[in-house]
């Protein structure tokens, strides 16, 4: 399954939904949950549903199973509704609106740490975000007035569908629901890496500010089912930046082209090593780190500037836009954020 959170566009107040996407790439149609009685009518699923929240549903169907049963059915009986949504006529949003934890890995990538010039981590480095670091495909990044230095990040991530406390490796990929794909947003001054930073300045040395801020965790555009994915450890994983250039469109400058074959320490080491202490719930988000290529560690460095489009993509599971915009919400008129934001206004 496809599951995402969407809104209807053009339709003042419409809410979140939960539905999941069905069709052909070019004859792309959501499903709304909320039209089919076999989950509507499901008493453990159906507040989930009606609050348009999958970190609920998650909560309320650890890993999916009677949602996947009653959406088969329904299918097979030829119960779902007619009347299923063009993917033109709504919005994609974030598939994790609040999710309960979100644990990013740093230096997961053999060819990222060899970049850097460093050794290989002799265990998993892990960091935070928050919830209100959350966007999805479309919403800004705000470059905001204590950095200058903003780095994208493409990542795959791990969506928890099961409780996991102390969970052996062996067993760790019965906890997942599925996978989505995320931007773990960087202001490298923060961050203290020397090549961001002005001669004889220092930023903040550790990384909570650095990669915590708000709207730097954009992730989307779908939550792909663990079942759709036969090997999460063989997936291409690209970014890109597309600048202004004078044209409409702007100029796209291709990042990153990685692998998630290169990780140091795969899903079910993480898994292993995060639930010996911090008991993972459904609905929490693993960020399992990214390749290189990323903009900090370039001769010379490269930085995301208002205006900018940030684009990451993980084989299979789909790809993410977002613009850049400065600490007041804007971007240079004319440029490819502005271009973007103006067209999900006018779609709203």
């Amino acid at each position: 399954m496809r599951l995402t959170i969407f809104r209807e566009t053009g339709i003042a107040g419409a809410g979140a939904r939960i539905g999941c996407l069905t069709g052909a790439p070019d004859e792309l149609r959501v499903l709304p949950f909320d039209a089919i009685p076999a989950l509507t009518g499901d008493p453990r699923l159906r507040p989930a549903i009606e609050a348009g929240d999958l970190v609920a549903l998650l909560a309320a169907d650890p890993g999916l199973e009677s949602t996947a049963f009653a959406l088969a059915h329904s299918q097979a009986a030829g119960t779902t509704p007619a009347n299923a949504i063009d993917r033109a006529a709504v919005r994609l949003m974030a598939p994790l609106l609040r999710p309960g934890k979100i644990v990013c890995v740093g230096l997961n990538y053999r060819d990222h740490v060899e970049e850097q010039k460093i050794a290989l981590p002799e265990r998993p480095l892990l960091f935070a975000k928050f919830a209100n670091a959350i966007g999805g495909d479309g919403d800004p990044i705000v470059r905001h007035a204590r950095t200058s230095a903003l780095d994208l990040e493409a990542e795959l991530g791990v969506v928890i569908g099961r409780r996991a406390h102390r969970i052996a490796a062996a067993e760790a990929m019965r906890h997942v629901a599925g996978y989505t794909v995320v931007n773990d947003v960087s202001a490298r001054d923060l961050q203290g890496i020397r090549a961001a930073l002005p001669p004889g300045a220092s930023g903040d040395g550790q990384w909570l500010r650095a990669k915590g801020s708000d709207t730097f965790c954009p992730i989307g555009p779908v939550l792909l089912t663990v079942d759709a994915v036969a090997d999460p450890g063989r997936l291409a994983v690209r970014s890109w930046r597309t600048v202004t250039d004078g044209t409409p469109e702007g100029r796209t400058m291709p990042m990153q082209d990685g692998t998630t074959a290169d990780m140091i320490f795969g899903i079910p080491e993480l898994i292993e090593y995060i639930s010996e202490v911090i008991a993972l719930e459904p609905g929490d988000l693993v960020a399992t780190g990214t390749p290189s290529g990323v903009g900090v560690f370039r001769d010379p460095p490269v930085f995301l500037e208002p205006g900018d489009l940030a684009t990451v993509e993980v084989e299979g599971i789909g790809r993410i836009t977002n613009p850049v915009v400065d600490a007041e919400g804007c971007a240079p008129a004319g440029s490819p954020a502005a271009r973007l934001l103006a067209g999900t206004a006018a779609a709203a």
